[in-house]
């Protein structure tokens, strides 16, 4: 360097090349696809089997049954008063398809409310039946005796069930159980007493009643179904029963549900920006994605068809003791034969994991689709995050039986519907408006049906915020 050369120095935090924002000016820039996050994998639609229907309606036929009432009870809470619904007591076996609104009313009136702590018995084995009771808020346990003289728990009941039901109609029943309180309880007490009085003054309530106890005359299987006469051991020439299979007058039938949008798409973003990616295709492909997340929703929750209240009650079942334990899904399963899935929230499956590792158990996993899926018993346990958790962080894991062949649970659609891109959904063209939006009617048509009851169970109120 020669004498007074001029020394420059960089200063600390100059730009030394073409920053990056001036560069994209002249560049192309690669870029994704529009993402989603609301897609789930929706484990439900991929696995039930869908039957295609035509004139959009299912009819399950099914045998006569004599069941009557098997219903939840709903009640009013003011302060710490509990009534109960007059309507809802119609939900009892008794006075199942009763509808005198005066009668109900009076009878609601009748009912008694009681609070018990946890551990009284509520109802002692082997003593009469002369009492109804409605289990307003709290769990109670049935206790019976085990194979080796010690308590077993029979069962657990939670908010809404009812027990002792029988006595509105049997005079001379007694307790083929103990019910007692697992934690502190609501009760409403109707005694039979109080129903003879009112029927002595109804004709129509006394006509019910009279008609309900001839039910039990008529020959039924376990399941509530009429008994087909057969004849088996029988030597020589005896002389066989005549039988036959007697079917519902009324069967249920499940109507096509739907879910439509229509997707507007300005012309210009249509002709002037659809490259390197096609507008239209992704706009139509996000709708579609979101309506088969709302089709699940609606196959889970729906007050119709969706699968947690179709669910009959005696296939509902309460855990033992709040989270979910081995012992509450082996009871699950052993409520049908042939169970094909578990559906759980994931807090549910993490909950079922944390009891596993109480015990030291390891589930095994299997391999569907590229996922590891946990299972149990060899029943996958799929994740489904449409299945609600309440503010109390208690959710419900659904197990069932799928297929036609199974008399399980099937999902329903119409194929070949117009304009249809997959079976039972369809974009039609609905035209431009003067404004130039392009729209496109977006539709799915779809359904579920339980084929027997005992297809479907599920687990309630299962915890899934206990961590010790």
């Amino acid at each position: 360097m020669s004498v007074g050369e001029e020394v420059r120095t960089e200063q600390p935090g100059e730009q030394k090349s073409l920053g990056t924002s001036a560069a994209r000016n002249l560049a192309t820039t690669t870029k994704s696809a529009p993402q989603m996050q609301e897609i789930s994998s929706r484990w439900l639609l991929r696995t039930l089997p869908w039957v295609d229907i035509q004139g959009g309606t299912y009819r399950v036929n099914r045998r006569l049954s004599y069941t009557v009432g098997d219903g939840r009870i709903t009640f009013v809470k003011t302060g710490d008063r509990v009534r109960v619904i007059p309507a809802e007591l119609g939900e009892l076996p008794a006075l199942r398809g009763f509808e005198d609104p005066d009668v109900l009313d009076e009878l609601a009136q009748r009912c008694t409310q009681r609070e018990y702590e946890a551990g009284q018995v509520i109802a002692s084995f082997g003593s009469q039946t002369d009492e109804v009771f409605l289990l307003a808020h709290g769990r109670v346990e049935k206790i019976g005796t085990g194979p080796y003289g010690d308590d077993a728990v029979l069962g657990v009941l939670a908010d809404g069930a009812y027990f002792g039901d029988q006595a509105l109609l049997d005079t001379e029943g007694i307790w083929e159980y103990t019910a007692r309180a697992a934690t502190a309880c609501t009760v409403l007490k109707l005694p039979r007493r109080d129903l003879e009085q009112i029927a002595e003054r109804s004709d129509a309530l006394r006509e019910h009643l009279e008609r309900l106890r001839a039910i039990p005359e008529q020959r039924a299987n376990r399941y509530g179904e009429k008994e087909i006469d057969l004849s088996a051991g029988h030597v020589g020439e005896a002389v066989l029963p005549g039988t036959f299979v007697d079917y519902e007058a009324a069967p249920r039938e499940y109507e096509l549900s739907v879910a439509q949008t229509v997707l507007r798409i300005h012309s210009r973003v249509a002709d002037l920006y659809n490259q390197p990616m096609n507008q239209t295709e992704h706009q139509l492909r996000l709708t579609v994605e979101a309506l088969k997340e709302r089709q699940e929703h609606e196959l889970i929750n729906n007050r119709e068809f969706g699968l947690l209240n179709n669910c009959e009650y005696d296939q509902r079942l309460q855990p033992h003791d709040g989270a979910p334990s081995p012992d509450d899904m082996d009871e699950l399963l052993s409520r049908r034969r042939g169970s094909k899935l578990f559906l759980a929230h994931p807090k549910a499956i993490a909950a079922f994991g944390r009891e596993l590792n109480k015990r030291g158990l390891v589930p095994e996993s299997i391999d569907v689709a590229g996922n590891r899926i946990p299972t149990w018993r060899g029943v996958p346990i799929y994740p489904c995050n449409k299945i609600p958790v309440t503010e109390a962080r208690t959710t419900s894991i659904i197990c069932m039986r799928t297929g036609e062949d199974d008399q399980g649970v099937i999902g329903l659609r119409q194929s070949g519907i117009p304009d249809e891109i997959e079976p039972s959904l369809s974009v039609r063209f609905m035209g431009i408006s003067e404004q130039a939006i392009i729209s496109y009617l977006v539709t799915t048509y779809y359904s579920a049906a339980v084929l027997v009851p005992d297809a479907l169970g599920v687990l309630e109120n299962v915890e899934v915020g206990r961590w010790r």
